[in-house]
């Protein structure tokens, strides 16, 4: 499977990218870009889309039931070199199944996950689970 992006300069505030459709506006400005996202808010983005996706993957195979999720991250960034150097989540999710139940999907989520288990193999990568 391969994936395809175009982004371009819009101008000295921003740029976007497109891929099939859709467009993304970048925050590539040094200060900041009102409404777009930098690109460390983008890769974090790409990794809750990734756990999301996930739920939505392995719930119908485990017969898991729920009634949303939602994930929250944040990274932690040194400045030289420029890289991050850890990565925390929180997954929640809206259900009545049994903690041992939540476990199970947890595993499958980031058993599953391209960019969570791209971005472990680069950062510590920990998070949990729980039931809202």
């Amino acid at each position: 499977m391969q994936y395809r992006i175009s982004a371009r300069r819009v101008d000295e505030n921003g740029s976007v990218a497109n891929s099939h459709g859709a467009e993304v506006a970048l925050g590539t400005d040094l200060s900041g870009t009102p409404g777009a996202m930098n690109p460390v808010e983008l890769l974090l983005s790409a990794l809750a889309a990734c756990m999301i996706k996930g739920v939505e993957r392995v719930t119908p195979m485990l017969g898991f039931q729920h009634d949303g999720v939602s994930v929250a991250l944040e990274a932690d960034r040194q400045d030289a070199p420029p890289k991050l150097v850890a990565i925390r989540y929180e997954i929640v999710v809206v259900t009545e199944e049994t903690d041992q139940r939540l476990d199970l999907l947890h595993r499958n989520i980031l058993k599953y996950g391209t960019i969570s288990n791209t971005l472990a193999g680069a950062v510590p990568l920990t998070g949990t689970i729980r039931r809202a």
